[in-house]
């Protein structure tokens, strides 16, 4: 089944591997780009969905990974009180220089580079939860406690809820 992924999302299948997952990327003919659309697409809410978010400290220029659930937006106050420097977005450019994916299927696991890393407390409530595996149509789930042991971030409350 795995030989049939796209090359990117194969990525994502052998870092599961490597890591001692058993976990199968599985790629939709729907989009799962946005939160909505991967929540449409699996039948799950969407909450249970990981976004992974790549910001760039404006001093020293360092890529920064957060990940959040689906519905939530990143304070990005909170994140500068914790690593010491103010952050902004990131251009595709430097996400894919960064992560070796892009926009809309950056995945928590399998970068080109180990990147300090925030979970959105939020995500804790679920029993799954389902990240993007490497493309704008591939996802994987987990439990919470595995993203936090594979991405090995740090779990804060950094999100504001939309009202």
């Amino acid at each position: 089944m795995s030989n049939d992924l796209s090359p990117s999302a194969q990525k994502v299948q052998a870092t599961l591997q490597k890591l001692g997952y058993n976990h199968q990327v599985i790629e939709h003919e729907e989009t799962t780009r946005t939160a909505e659309d991967a929540a449409a697409t699996i039948g799950c809410d969407v909450g249970q969905i990981v976004k992974s978010l790549i910001f760039k400290t404006k001093n020293s220029g360092k890529a920064i990974l957060v990940i959040a659930s689906g519905p939530n937006r990143v304070d990005e106050k909170i994140i500068r009180n914790e690593i010491g420097e103010k952050i902004g977005r990131a251009d595709a450019d430097f996400v894919r220089s960064q992560t070796g994916f892009a926009i809309g299927g950056i995945p928590p696991i399998g970068l080109v580079q180990s990147l300090p890393t925030f979970i959105d407390e939020a995500l804790l409530q679920y029993d799954e939860i389902w990240a993007a595996a490497g493309t704008p149509n591939a996802v994987f789930s987990m439990t919470p406690n595995e993203l936090v042991k594979m991405s090995g971030g740090k779990v804060i409350q950094f999100t504001k809820v939309p009202k």
